[in-house]
């Protein structure tokens, strides 16, 4: 195990022992709050998945429902011409969590309504699928949000598993081992020094 590590030996070795478990100790402590903090973070974040997801599926039906009823009370070129020119602006906020950039917020600003359509049903369709577009720029921001927070949970878990449950007992025994040949030495050495104190013990040439 010591010599797989390139232990130094001796009490140099001891020490530089206590100095990588020291250091993975508190990088274990390090990971373990990461996590704790990452997996509340996820709990949020995937909450507000599902509700986005559900707000856009809710939104998107009743937008088609508005569409299909301009469609038949308007026409398809109706519905062309009323259209913008210009493109919608989507802008997203990121933030950090725990040196995790990911989205926070997603604001969609519709088109300027160079053509308003004048017709209620027209005018419903468009309010409808605005809401729609609006919904679904919130949960892209909070499925990609998701995406990345999951990705990071599942990372910072397999480091702290590899150092919590293989590195530091992989050290922890190899401080043992070379404690106890430590042990076996000095007491090697204070055998060889009593008898070369004592004369008794001596061998007579």
């Amino acid at each position: 195990m010591t010599s797989s590590l390139a232990v130094p030996p001796g009490r140099a070795g001891r020490l530089w022992l206590e100095r990588r478990l020291s250091i993975a100790r508190r990088g274990a402590d390090l990971l373990d709050r990461k996590l704790r903090i990452l997996r509340h973070e996820l709990a949020m974040t995937r909450d507000t998945a599902a509700r986005t997801e559900l707000e856009w599926t809710q939104a998107c039906a009743e937008a088609e429902v508005w569409l299909l009823r301009s469609a038949l009370l308007e026409g398809q070129r109706g519905i062309r011409l009323a259209a913008p020119r210009e493109l919608a602006e989507v802008e997203i906020t990121w933030t950090v969590t725990m040196g995790v950039s990911h989205p926070a917020t997603a604001v969609y600003s519709p088109p300027p309504d160079a053509a308003p359509w004048t017709a209620p049903a027209a005018a419903e369709a468009k309010r409808a699928s605005q809401s729609a577009l609006a919904a679904a720029v919130q949960h892209a921001a909070a499925d990609r949000a998701l995406r990345i927070l999951d990705a990071e949970t599942t990372q910072t878990q397999q480091r702290l598993h590899a150092i919590r449950d293989r590195w530091i007992p992989r050290l922890e025994a190899a401080k043992a081992g070379l404690e106890l040949a430590i042990d076996e030495l000095e007491r090697a050495d204070a055998t060889r020094l009593r008898i070369a104190w004592n004369p008794r013990h001596r061998e007579i040439p």
